[in-house]
């Protein structure tokens, strides 16, 4: 009697970490990888390298890296909101080389409108990153600047953040 073999879950989908279709599309573009990653505290982004479905991080960064460029140490709880998110993409793009073609890798993240993962994206373009995608699903000047923030701290300090990563026009 043959046994029914059926499709095998994958214990990375279980636990929601890992949507495998989507990574086989990823690695067939054999470009460089932007990963874009949220935790409780910070905006998490990597750039990956794969040769042969190995990942080799080339370098990371976090969101706590703004606080070396002047991010406010009272809204240190803030590493998180759509600012933080923008000026980490922006710094982000600042650190890649002009000249790589790069894939932006959300992961498990939903794609929303005008969320921090579109205001990273945003952050990106700023910084010279050839990234296609439309105008309007960007936040709004405002949101990225933090003017939506109960706490008008990042919003005073956030041109200068940006002068100081190297984004001012």
């Amino acid at each position: 009697m043959k046994k029914k073999v059926g499709k095998i879950v994958r214990r990375r989908r279980l636990e929601a970490k890992t949507n495998y279709s989507k990574r086989i599309k990823l690695l067939k573009g054999n470009s460089p990888r932007i990963v874009f990653r949220k935790s409780n505290k910070y905006i998490i982004a990597q750039l990956i390298i794969s040769k042969e479905a190995q990942d080799k991080i080339k370098f990371g960064i976090t969101s706590k890296k703004l606080l070396d460029y002047g991010w406010p140490k009272e809204a240190v709880n803030s590493l998180k909101t759509l600012p933080a998110s923008y000026l980490t993409g922006l710094l982000m793009g600042k650190k890649v080389s002009d000249k790589e073609k790069v894939i932006v890798d959300f992961g498990m993240n939903r794609n929303v409108h005008k969320s921090k993962v579109y205001a990273f994206i945003k952050g990106l373009v700023d910084a010279g990153i050839d990234v296609t995608e439309k105008e309007n699903i960007f936040p709004d000047k405002e949101r990225l600047e933090g003017k939506h923030l109960k706490t008008d701290v990042i919003s005073k300090k956030f041109d200068e953040i940006k002068n100081k990563i190297g984004g001012g026009k």
